[in-house]
């Protein structure tokens, strides 16, 4: 393409949420997305490790494309080529969207980089996997997730932000991506759990409450001021369709939209359903955790998984401290 393309926020939610409906499963879904944690081999051996030629070739890309002297987010992929890579793109495409819903990468090499270098590094990455997005109303294409003081009890706060626990929850994309830059001194550890086979443990203990995932909730949009226009919209967390079950799962956002005068207290089968699906995601067993590594590429379907962070306590010096870049992205 001769231009990148965006969706904006607004559109990217939109584009999220309006998706096809056919029918309620009958059954417990047997698809590759269906997995338990415990069921998973190690970080070590599901993740893809890049060799010293993909190395080096992602640094020769880097400066190439640093030599162009263009801004980072009006390159394209064809200015950033890759060649060893073009068949794991297909397959990373085709697990996010088919498979297991996840994937991890090691072995970027992010200690030869300077800070620019690994933003442009991950911008073109995600270029050749799909079409970026917005991730909040400022514009933001290329997220930096980092403690930046924020107050985690500020119902507006995006958590991010801060160095707080994360509860389970989905992104208003196809795939969210994280690139580890550096970890937390102690915790920061990513925990996903596939969204289906949560599904399929709901289904089998509570049929109805399972059926109350295709009706719409109310999500809370922290964005906006309390009580304003626009600050809170009705979404149906689950829909199936050609044999697929697509997730969105805010627990937090789905709990604070009390904080609106006109939505009231949670009934009785909402604080039920959540507080049921919750505690399934939370079960030992079910969820995965990963502790990434300087280094390490996070690709995610938020589709079929969600994900979550445990709280964690940074370094001191500013150099150190933990910071992840974020895509995301359109398939």
């Amino acid at each position: 393409m001769s231009a990148p393309q965006y969706l904006s926020f607004i559109d990217q939610t939109l584009h999220y949420f309006d998706r096809p409906h056919e029918q309620l499963p009958s059954a417990s879904l047997d698809l590759p997305a269906a997995w338990r944690g415990d069921q998973l081999a190690g970080l070590e051996d599901l993740a893809y490790r890049l060799d010293q030629r993909q190395q080096a070739q992602v640094l020769e890309a880097v400066r190439a494309a640093a030599a162009l002297g263009r801004p980072t987010r009006e390159l394209t992929a064809a200015e950033f080529p890759l060649p060893a890579f073009t068949h794991l793109f297909d397959g990373w495409r085709q697990a996010l969207a088919e498979g297991r819903g996840f994937v991890v990468v090691r072995g970027v090499p992010v200690e030869a980089m300077s800070a620019a270098e690994a933003e442009l590094f991950f911008w073109c990455f995600g270029l050749h996997l799909g079409r970026p997005g917005e991730q909040n109303p400022e514009g933001h294409l290329l997220g930096h997730v980092t403690d930046t003081g924020a107050a985690a009890t500020d119902t507006a706060a995006r958590l991010y932000k801060t160095a707080a626990k994360i509860a389970y929850h989905c992104d208003a994309a196809d795939v969210v991506g994280l690139l580890c830059l550096n970890k937390a001194r102690t915790g920061g550890e990513s925990r996903i759990v596939s969204s289906v086979a949560v599904f399929n443990e709901l289904l089998r203990r509570e049929p109805e409450l399972a059926y109350r995932l295709f009706e719409p909730v109310l999500l809370d949009i922290r964005d906006r001021e309390v009580n304003s226009e626009g600050s809170t919209l009705p979404i149906p967390p689950c829909r199936f369709a050609g044999g697929a079950l697509r997730t969105f799962y805010h627990a937090d956002y789905f709990r604070s939209v009390v904080r609106h005068a006109e939505v009231g207290e949670l009934g009785e089968t909402e604080q039920a359903l959540f507080d049921c699906y919750e505690g399934i995601a939370n079960e030992a067993g079910m969820y995965f955790d990963m502790d990434l590594e300087p280094g390490d590429i996070q690709l995610l379907s938020n589709h079929s998984c969600l994900h979550a962070r445990t709280a964690y306590e940074d370094f001191e010096e500013p150099e150190r401290r933990r910071h992840l870049l974020r895509l995301w992205l359109s398939l």
